[in-house]
């Protein structure tokens, strides 16, 4: 592959959008949409070229904290003594599969080690191959290879941002054991065709909610539509403890082999320190504190609020930008009656501001006052640690050379659509954003179109 690409840049805290209007169809109109009821912002210079910002107040602080509400219980958990797992972590456990409407939970120290956890009690390791989307964190890939396996790309829609279902499908080999759908950015992936593919070939599915929380399909939270649905609470997520995730499902037996699997492999029901229950399976340890567990109970009582303040005001700034041409916000599937929008996407596409790049927007948008990035600039298909890990001793051991010739694989995994929307076309606003009030959407939509308005000026900067 001669294509370069920029290295990735920092994983932030990420946002989230939602329902209203969102089920529509989100493709680029024409160049003539009435935008005259947008606001104009400053309708003289652009901020980065010394003109006065769209917008000067301070954005809502992530991760939130209530000291009057929220402390009593950490402090008591940390006067206790008692921080490794106990009734706290359990609580917790409980309140959350209420909440998501699963009949088991797990917590554990983070989401990639819940992911790990769930592929590697489905029995997924050396010879098999998951099908994942490109367009996510390094960690939907990460788990994968840790078990052994062999990650297959399934390129997206670049409407959703979500894998494509009949990508998928175009991927499965007698190999394939496993789909691991993303439901990135707080979108839900259209698990009701992911499910009848997986049905249709004997698949295991593990849903990947990391960013997803409370996020549903007809009413139904996702995270329960596969075998089990993973989750991460790491601090820049909706529900955010600092470190943390958990493992959703109905299957007894499958959370039982988790449970023995983060606790050393002692059986399931085994206390926490005992020595002499003797493990059953080879386990590790990723055991959630109950300091953890306080925090994350204080956050749960916000959650709810929270995720209908970012489904309104999403729903109400995609009504602003999707009329500004060369913005295509991202668009839900049909079926969709709540999103988590961890963070907001849209496409930009630069032909309709004068050919002004991506990073030349991004700037200009930055100076306005509106924080924004790129997002995934690598495709996970693309990145180094694949070649890495295909030349690693146990790869080497476990598959013939030729699985492991790095350029085949790489053109049996090309994804162009995940390619084009990384390096040309993603921007992200963050969640945290989202919790502000509708002047500050009205901002966020001036602020594009005030760029858009001064693109021939903008482009003077890049040259």
């Amino acid at each position: 592959m001669t294509e370069k690409f920029c290295s990735r840049r920092e994983f932030i805290k990420r946002n989230s959008l939602a329902g209203l209007g969102f089920m529509a169809a989100g493709r680029m109109a024409s160049a003539g949409r009435d935008i005259s009821v947008i606001p104009a912002g400053d309708a003289g210079q652009p901020a980065i070229m010394g003109g006065r910002p769209v917008h000067s107040t301070p954005w809502p602080k992530w991760p939130q904290w209530q000291p009057a509400t929220d402390e009593p219980r950490l402090l008591e958990v940390m006067r206790s003594g008692v921080w490794s797992r106990a009734d706290v972590v359990t609580e917790f456990e409980q309140q959350w599969a209420k909440l998501i409407g699963a009949k088991r939970c797990l917590a554990l120290v983070n989401g990639t080690g819940a992911l790990h956890t769930a592929l590697a009690q489905l029995g997924i390791g050396g010879g098999d191959e998951v099908i994942v989307t490109p367009y996510t964190f390094i960690a939907s890939m990460s788990v994968i290879l840790m078990t052994g396996a062999m990650p297959v790309f399934a390129d997206i829609d670049p409407e959703t941002f979500q894998i494509a279902p009949e990508n998928i499908e175009s991927k499965i080999t007698p190999r394939t054991r496993a789909i691991l759908p993303v439901h990135i950015l707080g979108l839900p992936a259209d698990m009701p065709r992911i499910m009848a593919i997986a049905e249709k070939h004997n698949l295991a599915v593990v849903e990947d909610a990391c960013q997803a929380w409370l996020a549903e399909i007809n009413h139904r939270k996702v995270g329960t539509f596969g075998n089990a649905g993973c989750f991460s609470f790491q601090n820049s997520k909706n529900l955010a403890v600092g470190e943390g995730g958990a493992i959703v499902s109905d299957d007894d037996e499958l959370m039982d082999r988790c449970y023995s699997f983060h606790n050393y492999g002692n059986p399931y029901g085994s206390a926490v320190g005992a020595t002499g229950a003797g493990a059953i399976m080879m386990g590790t340890k990723l055991r959630m504190a109950e300091y953890q567990a306080a925090i994350g109970l204080a956050q749960l009582t916000r959650l709810e609020a929270e995720t209908t303040l970012r489904n309104e005001n999403a729903a109400y700034l995609r009504s602003k930008i999707v009329r500004i041409p060369g913005i295509l916000p991202g668009k839900l599937y049909d079926g969709v009656t709540r999103a988590a929008w961890h963070l907001f996407p849209f496409r930009y596409k630069k032909e309709y501001f004068k050919g002004l790049s991506r990073n030349a927007f991004l700037k200009a948008m930055q100076a306005e006052g509106i924080p924004c990035t790129d997002g995934y600039t690598v495709p996970l298909n693309r990145m180094p640690c694949l070649e890495h890990t295909f030349n690693s001793k146990n790869y080497r051991k476990m598959y013939p050379a030729e699985a492991l010739d790095i350029h085949a694989w790489n053109e049996r995994n090309a994804c162009p659509e995940a390619d084009r929307v990384c390096t040309e076309e993603a921007v992200w606003f963050t969640q945290n954003m989202l919790l502000g009030n509708r002047k500050d959407m009205d901002d966020m939509a001036a602020a594009i179109h005030k760029i858009q308005e001064n693109a021939e000026k903008l482009l003077t900067l890049e040259k």
